[in-house]
């Protein structure tokens, strides 16, 4: 596996990758694991660079089984999968009311959605204000300190308040 652009951290043998090691292809994908005889062999994790990944076992460079999650935490399920059936919670409202017309976005469940205080982001339970790293439910109560994880979790999959005003910019 030779692909200009990409890199590799850890051992060779004869001239192969060999062992465990890291691969990112030109792509920034990158795979974590187990390789023998230059391919992936073995338990292996391919990261993908919009934070999705695919947990796997590799023989000679094909995946036998593994399991994918999204980005956002949710793992795809081969069979039995209740996303985006009857039964998945998150689109309870369209349902029940039916899609927006075109043009017409529903942000969240709620709509129309609370409106974000300025600088924070609205991550679900309540605010969350990056400067001081505080969650407060909707009525402004204290929730608790966000930290490492978590902060990078919000700050980069929740609706900000800078995105609800047209022509508001604002710097991260």
């Amino acid at each position: 596996m030779e692909f200009t652009g990409s890199s590799y951290n850890g051992a060779f043998k004869h001239g192969r990758m060999e062992g465990e090691g890291e691969y990112t292809f030109p792509t920034e994908t990158k795979y974590v694991g187990e390789m023998k005889d230059g391919m992936f062999h073995g338990k292996g994790v391919l990261f993908f660079p919009n934070g999705s990944k695919y947990e796997g076992t590799w023989e000679k460079g094909i995946s036998k089984q593994g399991m994918y999650t999204f980005c956002d935490g949710l793992e795809y399920q081969e069979k039995d999968w209740d996303y985006c059936d009857g039964y998945d919670r998150r689109f309870y409202t369209e349902r029940c009311n039916g899609l927006q017309p075109a043009g017409n976005s529903q942000l969240t469940d709620l709509d129309p959605p609370h409106v974000i205080p300025d600088g924070c982001y609205d991550c679900g339970e309540g605010f969350y204000d990056p400067n001081t790293r505080v969650i407060t439910d909707y009525e402004h109560h204290f929730i608790r300190n966000a930290e490492g994880h978590e902060h990078e979790w919000i700050v980069r999959t929740c609706r900000k308040s800078w995105d609800e005003i047209v022509g508001h910019s604002h710097d991260n």
